[in-house]
Formats: structure tokens, sequence, C-alpha cells
């Protein structure tokens, strides 16, 4: 009997050693500095910068309720974090224009992706790729950061967002290897990202000028002409589709100063969820354990087979006492599992849609709907109509503000 009353004991002792975890609670995140160039910049060494919506890194298998991984939020970080990084690497003065973008198809000088592999507002880790137009990979790196509480406190300074470490970290990163580029090369990624669009409005002329390398890097085989009027024409035309590019991005910023509140609270309140989830799984398994010990020591006793024996009483008093202990401590292990249920709560806050874009064509007015990648790729069919028919167009593109569902009230703290 007492044998497999030890078995039993140790099988609970090793589950709730297996599900347990020790982590530190963080007063003061670690932060780092943001490099800013202290002199103006010749407009000649500055590259452009795309950043492409980041993977949300939902697993296909998903489960929510294990994984903590709610599509809703990450969809929306997805987006919010692009454009925080694009605010971030504007203010250093290192960079030409910095959008984000609908799709790669935007012709840029330096094309930025990532991957949001943890977010839960206390640990955030990002694997961020860079490289520029002509296929040459700058960096492909993992940024991680735990956030501390003071990191949402009411007194921190309000522009510095919680995950800005990683932020910093990464344009210092992006800089630090632009430097090492030559002038020269610079000017050659920009003159291969214009003949990329060159190439991409009228195949047939501009293809050739591109030359691809076993290695995957491209090159500029010969530049065109530059009193050549069909490359006035294109210069012209990718203004205007950069134009359109800044426009959507007034709808990336009206998305992020939407639900930058709601979002902090989210991470604020999804942060204490998961320490006091921590905190009461860690308690429930030293409940486990103190009343295990509570039942394998008392099992042990030797005690005289009386039924009234003294010591036979005290013996199942104390039994009884340590199993309670353990069932108590599943029970406390339950209901650390409500605070999975109030984070999915807090989830289901993020939604954006775009507001329709009108476009004036030689007087006629175009209305481009959908999400900004659907209205992007509408607008890269209309370049090309216009184009090849020589349709002139106009300076006029009128956006409207984008629609956002109505946002519940985040409980305070």
């Amino acid at each position: 009997m007492r044998k497999y009353l030890r078995l039993l004991i140790v099988g609970v002792i090793s589950v709730f050693l297996a599900s347990g975890c020790t982590v530190s609670e963080v007063i003061h995140a670690e932060t780092s500095n943001l490099d800013v160039a202290s002199l103006q910049i010749s407009e000649s060494l500055l590259l452009d910068v795309g950043i492409l919506n980041f993977d949300s890194g939902v697993p296909e298998d998903n489960d929510a309720e294990k994984t903590r991984i709610y599509p809703e939020v990450r969809s929306a970080e997805a987006r919010y974090i692009p454009f925080h990084i694009k605010t971030t690497l504007q203010g250093t003065g290192f960079w030409g224009a910095v959008r984000v973008i609908p799709t790669s198809q935007v012709s840029t000088d330096v094309l930025i992706t990532g991957v949001i592999e943890e977010s839960d507002g206390e640990f955030a880790v990002l694997r961020l790729n860079a490289q520029d137009a002509t296929g040459r990979h700058w960096l492909e790196k993992t940024y991680s950061m735990q956030t501390g509480i003071s990191s949402y406190a009411d007194y921190r300074d309000r522009t510095q967002d919680p995950y800005q470490k990683l932020f910093n970290d990464f344009a210092n990163d992006l800089h630090a290897y632009a430097l090492t580029i030559d002038p020269k090369d610079i000017a050659r990624i920009r003159q291969v990202s214009e003949l990329k669009f060159f190439a991409d409005m009228v195949p047939d002329v501009y293809t050739d000028y591109l030359q691809s390398g076993d290695d995957g890097r491209v090159s500029a085989q010969r530049l065109p002409a530059e009193n050549d009027p069909m490359v006035d024409r294109l210069r012209q035309i990718r203004e205007r589709d950069r134009l359109v590019v800044d426009t959507l991005n007034e709808h990336y910023a009206n998305f992020y100063y939407g639900i930058a509140l709601p979002y902090e609270g989210w991470r604020k309140r999804t942060r204490e969820q998961s320490v006091a989830y921590r905190q009461s799984r860690q308690a429930a398994i030293r409940k486990a354990l103190i009343g295990a010990a509570v039942v394998v020591g008392s099992a042990t006793v030797n005690t005289d087979s009386s039924y009234y024996d003294p010591g036979r009483i005290a013996q199942s008093v104390a039994i009884n006492k340590g199993w309670n202990t353990i069932v108590n401590s599943f029970s406390q292990y339950r209901s650390a599992s409500v605070h999975r249920e109030e984070i999915k709560e807090l989830s289901e806050s993020f939604v954006a849609e775009a507001a329709p874009m009108v476009v004036d064509v030689q007087g006629e007015t175009l209305r481009l709907t959908g999400t900004a990648e659907a209205q992007y790729e509408s607008w890269r069919k209309l370049l090309r109509e216009i184009y090849e028919t020589e349709t002139g167009l106009t300076e006029s593109i009128q956006v409207g503000n984008p629609e956002r569902s109505a946002l519940p009230q985040q409980p305070s703290g």
C-alpha cells in the first residue's frame, strides 16, 4: 500500500514540476539608446526603406487555450509594430523615406520583413530581416526582451514604447550595416530599385537592363539615357506610386494611433495576468510538494494496530490534511487558467478597415476599395493602364479616414 502511495505522490509531484517555470520579476526593463545623426546627411546617401507588414507568427495548429497566442491580437501587432519601427527609423535621420508597404511589389531601396515569434506584454521576440534592392542580405537577427513593472507605469516616458529596446537595437544594427556600404554601392542600390520599377511597368523594354546572378543578386547591366522621355515619364509615374504608398501610410497611421491606447492596455493587462498565472502555478507546485511530503511522511510512521491508538489517529489526520492540500493545489492550478480567459477577452478589440481611396485620372474619379493591400494591387494595375494608354494623372488623390469598429472600454489598471 505504502509503495503505491509513494508512486502516486511522486507522479503528482512530477506533473507539477514538469509544468512549473521560474522567471524572476523585473522592475525596470533593460534599455538601449537610439543612434541619431548629429549632422544632416547628403540626400544621395539616403536610402528609402520599405517595411512589409509582419508575419503574425501564429502556428497553423495554434490552440489559443494552450499557447495564449490570439490571432486577433497578432494580426493587429503585425501592422502596429512595423509602423512603430517606421517612426523609430525616421527619427534617426539616417534614411530617406521610410514607409510601411502593403506588398513586396512596392519598389524600395531597402526591404524589411519580420516575424512576431512572441509577444505577450511581458516577453517580446521578433525575427527581423533586411535586404536591399540588389538582393544583398543586410541582416537576419532575432531580438528579444522582457518588460518590467515600470514599462507600463503611469509615470513612464510615453514617447518610449514598452518594446522600444527591440526597435532601437534593430535601428542601430541597420545603420551599422549601412555604414559598411561604399557610397558607389548605395548609388547602385538606388539604380536597381528604379530599374525594377521600370521593368515592372514596361517589362518588354527594361527587363534586359537587369541581370540576376546565381547567388540571387541583381545588378544593372546598363542604364537608360537621362534624356530619354520614357525615363522621365516613368519617374513621374513612380512619384505618383510613392504618393499612393504615402497615402496608404495614413491608413496605417490611423490604425496605429487608433489602437495605441487599447493595445497598451492589453499588453499591460496581459503582462499582469501572465505574472499572476505564473505565480499561482508556482504556488500550486509548492502546495503540492508540501502536501505530498506530509502524506508520505505520515504514511511511513509506525503506529500501533489499535483502532483508537493516538499515533494512528494523528497519522490519519496528517494524511487527510496532506491530501486536502494536494486537492486544493489542483483547484488553485485550475483557477490560474482563468487568467487565460481574461487575456482572450482582451484580444477582441482590434479590427480595422482601410477607407476607400479616390483617385482622379483625367477628370474621371476612380474609387479603390478593400484592404490597403487590395487597394494597392488595384492601383498597380491602374498604373500600367495609365502608361499604356498615356492617360494623364492629376496630382489629386483624395483619401478618407479608415473606418474602425467601435472599441470596447478597457478595464483600468
